[in-house]
């Protein structure tokens, strides 16, 4: 497959996929992956699951926090993903926080630093922080909420329930959902989940594990819901059997991450599928972009080559990339409906702040763990993932 210039892709960093991504991000196997998710699921709620399948929230918590006991040396610490840098951030003082960070990051990271040593943590763990000093008070449909932002979705929990009197006393809150274990911080390994159950309670600090409880039998899926699943499962499976080449040549070549650039530009812009031309569309800004940047003709001259190959390509597998884009439609639609009848069980109100006020929205998502540790993530992309590329973020500024 030809070639993309690197100047056309973003740096990509390590993180959780979406569930639909993966035919893109892994090829025929991706997608088989995906699928096998969304049987499991479905069957998962329909009461019928036959083999292991664990499904924690995805709370929409900012900053991540590392933190725990360093292997190598038996000090308590706190960190960003900083941690994991070639030259690791690891802050064991206050001073450490103020040499590697700034702003509201270096303060929250600094009332973690005060707090989390309380509650005996023996190994690492991975955690998304909700609040330290910034919950306030706010009358939503007539009723006081503590409210707190961490990053795009806003929580509300009622002034007068045990959840709020808890709230209302901590310094901090936090949710724990991942586990690290290794001799040492370059070897530490991630294991989805934290058994918070042996940590010590204490008043000041407010945390839980992202597990989402009792599952089968609450969120019960109907005939029709399983008819409508399956039938989009078939038929991303007829495309994925007719395009098995083309998707394996693309998971492979830097078309993969063009692709992925122009699908999250597509959410930004509220669009809900891709298409050859729009993929088109988006690689002639980019080539238009970096020709205007250049100085001398014969460069642009060697740009504006480049660009007609590869659109040129990009018209030669426009056929079977289409379909392919319609069979990350049809995985998109099938998780939603799961989704969907995964949100219903939500236990803490949420909400999205704008201008006239707040408007009620979901769960940042949750992620789906196989038996074998693959895990991907379930996130509604059209109303969170939106919100999330572009609303302002406080805490690290």
């Amino acid at each position: 497959m030809k070639d993309f210039p690197t100047f056309l892709i973003e740096q990509k960093n390590l993180h959780l996929e979406h569930l639909e991504d993966e035919l893109f991000n892994r090829g025929s196997a991706g997608a088989s992956e995906a699928i096998s998710f969304i049987n499991s699921l479905t069957d998962m709620l329909k009461g019928e699951s036959k083999k292991a399948m664990d499904v924690t929230v995805k709370w929409d918590g900012a900053p991540a926090v590392f933190t725990g006991i360093n292997p190598e040396n038996g000090k308590f610490f706190v960190a960003t993903k900083s941690l994991f840098n070639k030259t690791p951030k690891i802050n064991y003082t206050d001073a450490d926080i103020d040499a590697n960070h700034k702003g509201g990051l270096a303060e929250k990271l600094k009332v973690a630093l005060k707090e989390l040593p309380k509650l005996g943590i023996k190994g690492v763990l991975q955690g998304d922080m909700l609040f330290t000093n910034d919950v306030s008070t706010d009358v939503i449909d007539g009723e006081s909420y503590y409210v707190f932002t961490p990053n795009t979705i806003t929580y509300a929990v009622p002034v007068n329930s045990k959840l709020g009197k808890t709230i209302n006393s901590a310094g901090l809150g936090i949710v724990f959902h991942t586990t690290y274990t290794g001799d040492s911080i370059a070897d530490l390994a991630a294991q989805f989940g934290a058994d918070v159950s042996g940590l010590k309670k204490t008043k000041s600090v407010w945390f839980q594990d992202a597990s989402y409880r009792d599952l089968s039998g609450k969120a019960t899926f109907t005939a029709s819901d399983v008819e409508e699943v399956r039938r989009y499962v078939k038929g991303t499976e007829r495309i994925v059997k007719a395009n098995r080449k083309l998707l394996n040549d693309i998971a492979k070549s830097p078309l993969k991450d063009i692709i992925k650039i122009y699908l999250n530009a597509n959410v930004r812009a509220g669009v809900d599928r891709g298409d050859v031309k729009g993929l088109a569309a988006l690689l002639k800004g980019r080539f238009a972009t970096k020709i205007t940047s250049l100085k001398t003709e014969k460069a642009q001259l060697r740009v504006k080559e480049e660009e007609k190959e590869m659109l040129t390509f990009l018209k030669k597998i426009s056929r079977g990339l289409d379909q392919i884009f319609t069979a990350h439609n049809y995985l998109a639609r099938a998780k939603m409906i799961v989704l969907r009848k995964l949100q219903a069980l939500n236990t803490m109100p949420s909400f999205i702040k704008t201008s006239e006020g707040y408007r009620v929205t979901d769960p940042e998502g949750f992620v789906a763990i196989d038996s074998t540790g693959k895990a991907v993530k379930l996130v509604d992309r059209m109303e969170f993932s939106r919100a999330n590329f572009t609303v302002d973020k406080d805490w690290d500024k």
